[in-house]
């Protein structure tokens, strides 16, 4: 028996099924390196295809499946998803991403026939129930922001971002005001606002933050002008603190005769409990996986419903859904719409069916108790915290997620990315690192509210133990990790640049004797 690269056992098998790993952390290898191409798990007849219809595309050469019995196919899907860290194995305490637990309810309720199985195509009479739903979801989604329209289309945040900025684009386009051509942007806004804005063929001019992390209505006020189209504020912000002057900058901006955009992404900090509307807000996305627990984007099934004033309201986009008699209609064309259409079909129907079984099971005073609750643990993990860790804004209770910087590390040796990558030693995803930029190796930590006392007290106590270590000087420690990873340590930037994206067989070598 020798030892790996990894410093693990390795064993003489089979050719490329040789033993790679321990038992609980195998080195999985390929279908292809399991099965092989001569064999197939099932038996079957061997068949004369016409493929004269084809008209000369028909394959050429032999498919080279691996041959893999059920158990084989099995285990290897098994064994990889043990690799992946997931909220059903541990705590994702990512700030900002708002990776909370989606109730197996929900998914169960998706699945029910009329929802699952229809398609955009069908005949209207035969989805009344689906537009029921989505017409209940606007209803809500409306009463929890009061606001005047909602556009369901979106498949993302970005892309209920762009569409909420085409919306005041086009507004202003038709009230003669095209010359309007300037964005403001804080500092502590999300990445996607300026791309936003600067996709749009907006000049984003940035908003610095307060000492205290939040925007100053002043600095608000000195940077509009007549050129300015909105601004595009998250509220509560990217530090994790609701902006205190948010309805003197909606006054300003509207008085300057631009609109405010604000990037919903962390509605579920205050849902149920303050309603943006009231704070003079124009359009806002709303991420149903961040709000309302449908699984979490990633370029799958997103959603992200933008709600829209009374002033935008006629700039929605279609289709959307409209009682008509005693049913429901999608209403596919408006003349003279500005926008149109903005996607091919309407949007994630097991999104809307998700959140809005979300919504069902707690009404609305279980959101504003999952709101407070996410409010109450991300505070708790700043208190058991803040004594060890350095709060770079500390005027300010936070709001759904605690914010720390990396001055605790000063002379260490150890840096943000070492100490997180210590903590997935510890069994735990590590929390978003470097973001807010406005924060020097900032550590972002957004427990959720799905998380209990028990399992907060754990994370909390990892965390105190590896400053501790850090602080005492045992750098190796740190520098090295993940050591209990299949992987361990991963050259990132050359995975990023150099990524091996197909699988070739290798060249077999002869054996001394032959």
């Amino acid at each position: 028996m020798s030892m790996n690269t990894q410093g693990r056992p390795t064993g003489t098998g089979s050719a490329g099924a040789a033993a790679t790993g321990s038992a609980l952390l195998p080195n999985e290898p390929l279908l292809f390196e399991i099965g092989d191409t001569d064999h197939s798990g099932v038996d079957l007849p061997d068949v004369d295809l016409d493929v004269s219809f084809l008209g000369g595309f028909e394959r050429q050469t032999p498919l080279d499946l691996a041959g893999l019995t059920e158990p084989e196919a099995m285990r290897h899907y098994v064994r990889l998803s043990r690799l992946n860290h997931s909220i059903d194995s541990g705590m994702y305490p990512l700030g900002s991403c708002t990776m909370k637990h989606n109730p197996r309810l929900n998914e169960k309720i998706a699945r029910l026939p009329g929802f699952s199985d229809i398609h955009p195509l069908q005949p209207i009479s035969t989805v009344q129930g689906a537009l029921e739903l989505m017409n209940q979801l606007s209803h809500w989604l409306l009463t929890l922001t009061n606001t005047a329209a909602v556009a369901l289309s979106p498949k993302a945040g970005a892309h209920g971002e762009l569409l909420g900025m085409m919306a005041i684009k086009a507004a202003q386009e038709a009230a003669g005001q095209a010359h309007r051509t300037v964005v403001l942007v804080p500092e502590s806004a999300h990445g996607t606002n300026p791309a936003t804005a600067a996709f749009l063929g907006y000049t984003v001019k940035p908003v610095p933050a307060k000492a205290d992390g939040t925007v100053d209505v002043e600095a608000v006020k000195a940077a509009l002008s007549s050129e300015v189209a909105a601004i595009m504020l998250t509220n509560p912000n990217t530090c994790g603190l609701f902006e205190p002057q948010v309805i003197e900058i909606a006054q300003a901006v509207h008085d300057a005769g631009a609109f405010f955009y604000c990037d919903g992404a962390n509605f579920n900090a205050i849902m149920g409990v303050v309603r943006p509307g009231d704070l003079g807000i124009d359009a806002m996305h709303i991420n149903l996986h961040k709000t309302f627990s449908t699984p979490h984007g990633g370029g799958g099934p997103g959603a992200g419903p933008v709600v829209l004033s009374e002033a935008l309201a006629p700039f929605a986009p279609v289709p959307f859904v409209r009682r008509a008699g005693s049913g429901l209609e999608l209403v596919e064309h408006v003349e003279g719409s500005a926008l149109g259409r903005v996607t091919a079909f309407h949007g994630q129907m097991g999104m809307y069916v998700r959140a809005f079984t979300y919504m069902l099971s707690h009404g609305g005073d279980g959101l504003a108790q999952a709101a407070e609750d996410a409010v109450l643990n991300a505070n708790y993990v700043k208190a058991r915290l803040d004594h060890i860790f350095s709060v770079p804004f500390p005027d300010y209770p936070t709001m759904h997620e605690a914010l720390f910087d990396d001055s605790f590390l000063r002379d260490t040796g150890v840096s943000t990315l070492d100490f997180a990558k210590a903590l997935i030693d510890e069994g735990f995803h590590p929390m978003t690192m470097y973001f807010p930029l406005v924060v020097h190796g900032a550590m972002l930590i957004e427990p959720t509210e799905s998380e209990s006392k028990q399992t907060l007290d754990r994370f909390c106590d990892v965390m105190a133990e590896l400053a501790q270590d850090a602080t005492n000087g045992n750098k190796e420690r740190f520098t090295a990790a993940p050591m209990r990873a299949p992987r361990r340590r991963l050259d990132e930037t050359r995975a990023a640049r150099q990524p091996v994206l197909t699988w070739e067989k290798p060249n077999r070598l002869p054996k001394a004797a032959e």
